[in-house]
């Protein structure tokens, strides 16, 4: 069947992406994105840090200007998608609309988790996850003097680098014993434990809040699990997200952890693919299927989804990578570190300037690097290419990661 309208459901990073990459790789036919918020698509990873600080402003968020998007041919519209019918090939938006597709890609993303304690209701507590979510947490931050931040993820710290940047009295509550635990090995959290005490950031372990408390409906303290209290004026929580599976589960696709697909991005029905956020797929570098929460695998699977529907189909096998802004320090992450048996660590942990090597069964899995750039694009080569490295190399006294991927590429 030749495709002459293709839908795209969710207008964030991957969204955009496959508009775009649509585009790119010929497509003539009409190309609709559905977003539920207004304006253009943006990037959001800047919200929780370049953009809370004033660096950078809405415009410089955009992936591309209004009238790329005309130029382009490539409809928007703002609104909420609330049924899908598979086998008409339709959509219903909440505006009443209809809208018809010959193929479906569905990006719909995730929606933060949102802690289930007395007192969420209250003026002054916030998620961050929206352009919206970033410019009320901005209005508060002229005049916040306490903040709470629920959660020591990469959100949470770093939006608890930005306050203690301005001056603002930080403590961070979780539940877990080091910060970032799901994502990095335990010397990197140590890195960012001490550099969060250092710029006043206050982390308190194994500790949750029982309550939220306001005056006046506003914020004004929280109260913990082992009955301390501690002043608020801000509190913004990170506790993970969950994905926009209900309108692919309503229509009767399969959904675990996300909207399942194949290793081509195809979901239970072949006129629909899922991309983002929101999917569960399987994964090259991973024993069981995996879902990713990042702008490379966001933009990596819009491509290759784009490249399908072209007429160039090929299995999803992009390498994860990740990172994250805090403060002084820059944390890039190649490849997927869980069950990692064995690290080792090169640079300066005085200087924070580290990678740390992680290893599964005697291979390297992925590198942790922070304030180390070329490490990361090394590691990236090194780990995608499965070029061959021990842990007894890695710990000679000089090693250069760099040097060693530069030693070890094919030459014509």
């Amino acid at each position: 069947m030749s495709l002459q309208k293709i839908v795209i459901v969710g207008a964030g990073q991957a969204g955009y992406q496959v508009a775009a990459s649509l585009r790119q790789e010929g497509f003539e036919g009409a190309i609709t994105l559905v977003g539920n918020e207004p304006g253009v698509p943006y990037q959001r990873p800047p919200l929780s840090k370049a953009y809370l600080l004033g660096k950078v402003g809405v415009a410089a968020l955009r992936f591309r200007p209004p009238e790329y998007f005309d130029e382009h041919r490539i409809s928007r519209i703002q609104g909420s998608v609330t049924s899908l019918n598979l086998e008409r090939r339709e959509l219903l938006l909440d505006s009443g609309e209809r809208l018809n597709y010959d193929h479906l890609v569905l990006a719909t993303g995730a929606r933060n988790r949102v802690p289930t304690i007395p007192g969420m209701e209250v003026e002054g507590v916030f998620g961050l996850r929206s352009l919206a979510d970033a410019d009320s947490l901005a209005a508060r931050l002229g005049s916040a003097k306490h903040a709470v931040v629920i959660g020591a993820g990469f959100i949470g710290l770093e939006f608890a680098a930005v306050a203690a940047a301005r001056g603002i009295s930080v403590n961070v509550l979780e539940l877990g014993t080091r910060p970032m635990a799901r994502a990095v090995s335990a010397i990197t959290s140590q890195v960012f434990d001490r550099a969060h005490a250092s710029w006043g950031v206050q982390i308190h372990y194994g500790q949750s809040l029982t309550a939220i408390h306001g005056v006046e409906g506003r914020v004004d303290r929280v109260q913990l699990a082992n009955g301390e209290t501690l002043p608020a004026d801000l509190v913004v929580y990170g506790i993970g997200v969950i994905p926009n599976a209900e309108l692919a589960s309503d229509a009767g696709l399969a959904v675990n952890n996300g909207i399942v697909v194949d290793a081509q991005l195809l979901t239970s029905n072949p006129a629909v693919s899922a991309i983002g956020d929101v999917v569960s797929f399987p994964s090259a570098w991973s024993p069981q299927p995996i879902r990713l929460e990042s702008v490379q695998n966001a933009v990596d699977q819009a491509k290759a989804v784009a490249a399908r529907l072209m007429g160039k189909p090929s299995s999803y096998t992009a390498l994860p990578w990740f990172w994250t802004d805090q403060g002084e320090l820059k944390l890039q992450i190649a490849g997927l570190s869980d069950g990692h048996d064995k690290t080792v660590v090169v640079g300066s942990l005085e200087q924070r300037q580290i990678s740390v090597l992680c290893f599964r069964a005697g291979r390297l899995v992925a590198v942790e690097s922070c304030n180390r750039p070329a490490d990361h694009m090394a590691a990236r080569k090194l780990i995608a290419r499965h070029t061959p490295l021990t842990a007894a190399e890695a710990s000679v006294e000089g090693f250069d990661l760099k040097a060693f991927e530069a030693s070890t590429r094919e030459t014509p």
